[in-house]
């Protein structure tokens, strides 16, 4: 007395039970951690450096701001609301453009503009591990770009910024 599967015995749900670990299968064949392995392990995973720049900052301790974050050495790195990781940082330094005047006899003098509550402008070198290929530089599964807008986070920081600068090995 041998049993026949037949196709009669086949179920809806038994159906929905196949598509539902056929979805678990892609989901973790699919995810961001397996594919960044993957990318590491097929070497397309590199080294590059960006530039972000921060506009109108205001600080009450511009080079203590300065400091601190040179002695924390890294970043959290925010694409469109999604953590992307933590970065090294190169460096910071401030890029606030100087006051400049003219003089009588036509030369110009520039001087740093010292006026309390001022704003200023920052840039942030970073070291990132990212894929590169045709399309760009992509970190943590988002394409980065020149002009992208993006938030670091420091530990007594959150600001925001846009890249404006992608250094390819």
């Amino acid at each position: 007395m041998t049993r026949r599967l037949s196709l009669r015995q086949f179920t809806v749900l038994d159906g929905l039970a196949a598509l539902a670990a056929l979805m678990a299968l892609g989901g973790a064949i699919w995810s961001p951690k397996l594919a960044n392995g993957l990318a590491r392990a097929t070497g397309s995973m590199e080294t590059v450096e960006l530039a972000v720049d921060v506009r109108h900052l205001y600080l009450d301790q511009p080079e203590r701001f300065f400091e601190t974050a040179r002695e924390e050495g890294s970043v959290s790195l925010v694409i469109r609301n999604q953590p992307a990781g933590r970065l090294q940082l190169l460096d910071v330094e401030d890029i606030t453009r100087p006051l400049a005047d003219v003089l009588p006899d036509g030369s110009v003098v520039e001087t740093p503009d010292l006026t309390p509550g001022r704003a200023i402008h920052a840039r942030f070198q970073l070291q990132a591990e990212a894929e590169t290929g045709s399309s760009g530089v992509v970190v943590a599964g988002t394409k980065l770009k020149i002009g992208s807008p993006v938030e670091l986070e420091g530990r007594l920081y959150r600001v925001s910024g846009v890249v404006s600068g992608l250094d390819l090995p």
